[in-house]
């Protein structure tokens, strides 16, 4: 079987699909219509479907009712092999879409809104995507329209016009909305060929499809999102290798102005805080520093090796500029035992200094196997534990990856090993291309690109050589209170000590502190 097609970043312009019309599809497509209360418009939904461009063997549609009320039914007009399934647990378009993808027998599915009116190429323009690549993740083109014109059609004529290719005239004359925050990103990186790793954030699941085996590669739908479900899910097709294709073949109407646009300042204003905690591409979401996110930014990866120098390093990866991260100490961490022992003399004491020092940190994991795949945007491997990063490594290196959208950095040491930077994307695009025998290297430069730093000239030393800053506290006895609220003004910066009041101190007594560390370590 031969390899796939590689499509470097987010390049698809690469591939060259058939000309509608002019091809054989092979593969099944499942459409699936999430639908809650859309009584009105979703006679017309399946009217569009019904008009298809598609063979009718290949399309079926799964239409999910979450629960409408009174229960939906399916209307007379509908294509072929349409069924209706009833959301039994949980709710929302996430839920739906969720159960809907279980229940398809399609190769590829096809999410579609149950406001949305189909041009007759809509499945077609999304399906010849799927016969080049099994990665590819394309979104249609859709206009915001008013329906009500629409309303005083008979369904079987609406399906009889679409299907005779007049959907772009069942609107004639009327004003129309493009989705113009999409439009204006696709315009400024070529419909998304230039735009890399921020593709992902334009995916837009009213007119989305992607691969059955893509979507279940993937972590899928997060089923406990009520909205922004689309853009998480966008980010997970992307962790498992999607490339984000515009496909302006694949017409839509919007019937209606979509809940976003109507109240955009409230939804984003609810949307923030679940994207921030689970999109590490959505980095304007998150704060630079203070701050850790249920997924990480970066995953570092460390083998435990003796106590000190493996304490030490994993300091050093907390101390720095990326607080965005979760350290993995892989190490043989249920030797550590409760047995009676001189502690000193325990035959298992680096290990049980190491799991100690990181038993209750937040940041860091104790695994016994290094793990094979990462949720976090880009994964750290290091060798060992003899060089330790400078507080602004890792930011320096990250922001690197980010400005070429390359796929790993390698970070060459004295000793012959070598650290590994790798955007996790991009390991999952490599490992859908790689067959028997090629090179995974080759492929993650083809599809990426590589470059590699010797370690000590991007700010990695020597583990024994990284200061970790540590809190200083002497036993002193207590300063006056008026005294110590000077020395409070000048930790502030405030630097005018006016405020202080007038003979707060007896004039002529030097500070016997002068020179000293404070609290902070830091010299005063």
């Amino acid at each position: 079987m031969s390899r796939q097609p590689v499509v470097r970043h987010n390049d698809w312009g690469a591939l060259t699909p058939p000309a509608l019309g002019d091809w054989d599809p092979t593969l099944s497509v499942t459409v699936v219509v999430p639908t809650f209360n859309y009584q009105h418009t979703l006679p017309y939904v399946l009217a569009g479907l019904a008009a298809q461009s598609y063979p009718s063997h290949l399309l079926e549609v799964v239409v999910v009712d979450d629960q409408s009320a009174p229960a939906q039914e399916l209307p007379e007009v509908r294509p072929e092999r349409t069924r209706l399934l009833r959301v039994e647990e949980g709710w929302g378009r996430a839920n739906a879409c969720h159960l809907g993808a279980l229940a398809a027998e399609g190769d590829v599915l096809h999410w579609y809104d149950a406001d949305m009116l189909a041009y007759r190429e809509e499945v077609e323009a999304h399906a010849r995507w799927h016969h080049l690549i099994d990665y590819a993740v394309p979104g249609g083109d859709k206009r915001f329209v008013d329906p009500a014109s629409l309303f005083d059609l008979d369904p079987a004529v609406v399906r009889d016009r679409v299907a005779a290719g007049g959907a772009a005239d069942l609107f004639a004359g009327e004003e129309h909305e493009p989705h113009q925050w999409v439009e204006d990103y696709w315009a400024k990186t070529d419909d998304l060929r230039a735009a890399g790793p921020r593709a992902q954030r334009f995916h837009i699941g009213m007119t989305g499809s992607v691969s059955k085996a893509l979507y279940f590669d993937s972590d899928g739908f997060d089923r406990t999102l009520r909205l922004g479900e689309d853009m998480h899910l966008g980010h997970s097709l992307a962790q498992a290798g999607g490339v984000f294709v515009v496909e302006r073949e694949a017409r839509s109407w919007h019937l209606g102005r979509s809940q976003v646009l109507r109240r955009a300042e409230q939804v984003n204003r609810y949307n923030d805080p679940y994207l921030a905690d689970l999109v590490p591409t959505m980095r304007p979401k998150r704060n630079r520093r203070g701050r850790a996110y249920q997924v990480p930014y970066l995953e570092v990866v460390v083998p435990a090796g003796p106590a000190d120098e493996t304490v030490h390093l994993v300091d050093s990866l907390l101390d720095g500029d990326v607080p965005d991260l979760r350290v993995t100490v892989v190490g043989p961490w249920s030797s550590v035992h409760d047995d009676r022992v001189q502690p000193v003399e325990d035959p298992v004491l680096e290990t049980r200094i190491v799991h100690r020092s990181y038993l209750h940190e937040p940041r860091v994991r104790l695994v016994e196997t290094a793990p094979r795949t990462s949720d976090a945007e880009f994964v750290l491997t290091l060798p060992d534990v003899s060089l330790a990063p400078l507080p602004a490594t890792l930011a320096a290196l990250l922001d690197d990856l980010e400005r070429t959208h390359h796929g790993a950095r390698l970070l060459s040491y004295d000793t012959g090993g070598t650290a590994r930077l790798e955007r996790t994307s991009a390991l999952a695009r490599v490992a859908r291309l790689a067959g028997d025998g090629d090179d995974r290297e080759a492929l993650l430069d083809e599809s990426f690109g590589i470059k590699t730093y010797a370690a000590t000239t991007v700010g990695f030393v020597p583990v024994e050589e990284r200061d970790v800053e540590r809190f200083t506290l002497g036993a002193r006895p207590p300063m006056d209170p008026v005294k110590s609220e000077k020395r409070l003004q000048k930790a502030l910066g405030k630097g005018d000590l006016s405020a202080v009041p007038l003979g707060s101190a007896p004039e002529g007594v030097d500070d016997p502190d002068h020179g000293k560390r404070g609290i902070f370590g830091r010299r005063r």
